[in-house]
């Protein structure tokens, strides 16, 4: 049985959010030219990144659909975790441009006509709110729809923090505000970006996955009947949500094999969620290492 990603679930509610956010972004990117606020500019940088990120998780759903063929026997799933991969990189690249940007105009702040830029970051929360609310439910089961949501509710906090900055310069004419703010976003960014690049690149390079304890794991399957040691243990994940396990196990003495892989199976299965299964059952002999002269 072919397992699904559970960013595969999630397609139309990505396709809907794309929508929503791909026509918001040009509402802004035009607001932000009217207006000349650069927290403005900076949500709609962030935004234009959710619609890369999305097209690119959706993309990526695509992909893990295809089937495993004998060039790639686990298919295309880790097309999933390139774009999450792809997603952060942008999103620090959009990050150095509003510092950058933030650095020149703390020397003259420009002019903003606050009042259009208030009705726009509105417009704007209400449009991040909705994907919110598609979203929510499934982004911890997909590293993809996890990055997705994530940028979803940085970008309604920006939103929200563009009003604020809106509304404080409207009162007192101080128009750095602008300026502080969209280095607000930016830094609000960071942390969230950082942390999806890191588990992308865990993913990539075969690292345990973080819920799953390798000590546990081993102390377990040690409990079964049968089983004298386990050694070359290994626990990777295909895309988020699939992971995959080998390993060795010893044998103690006259044992059933098939009957003991079958426990193991199952103890995996039931206890670490783990479908995809390799192990390689050793006699005593077996497990004797070589001595290379």
């Amino acid at each position: 049985m072919t397992a699904i990603s559970p960013a595969a679930r999630q397609t139309r509610h990505l396709v809907i959010v794309l929508g929503l956010t791909t026509s918001f972004v040009f509402v802004e990117s035009a607001g932000a030219y009217f207006t000349g606020s650069l927290a403005l500019v900076a949500n709609a940088g962030h935004m234009l990144t959710d619609v890369a990120g999305l097209s690119l998780a959706i993309f990526a759903i695509w992909l893990g659909q295809r089937p495993a063929t004998p060039e790639k026997t686990y298919g295309y799933y880790r097309g999933e975790i390139l774009a999450a991969l792809a997603n952060s990189v942008v999103l620090l690249l959009v990050s150095g441009f509003i510092f950058y940007e933030a650095y020149s105009r703390f020397k003259a702040p420009p002019e903003v006509r606050t009042v259009p830029m208030i009705l726009v970051a509105g417009v704007g929360l209400i449009v991040n709110l909705a994907g919110i609310w598609l979203l929510h439910r499934e982004a911890e089961e997909s590293l993809n729809v996890h990055g997705a949501f994530l940028e979803v509710v940085s970008d309604a906090l920006g939103s929200l923090g563009v009003i604020v900055a809106g509304l404080i310069m409207f009162v007192t004419g101080f128009f750095l505000v602008d300026t502080i703010f969209s280095v607000l976003i930016g830094l609000f960014i960071l942390p969230r970006t950082w942390g999806l690049l890191n588990r992308a690149l865990h993913v990539l390079l075969e690292g345990t996955p973080s819920h799953i304890s390798l000590a546990e794991m081993r102390q377990e399957m040690l409990a079964l009947k049968g089983v004298r040691d386990v050694h070359d243990l290994h626990v990777w994940s295909i895309t988020s949500g699939f992971e995959a396990m080998s390993g060795h196990v010893r044998l103690d003495g006259q044992v059933d094999g098939h009957q003991l892989l079958e426990n193991l199976r199952q103890l995996l299965r039931e206890r670490f969620s783990i479908e995809h299964v390799t192990i390689q059952l050793e006699e005593e002999e077996m497990a004797e290492p070589h001595i290379h002269e």
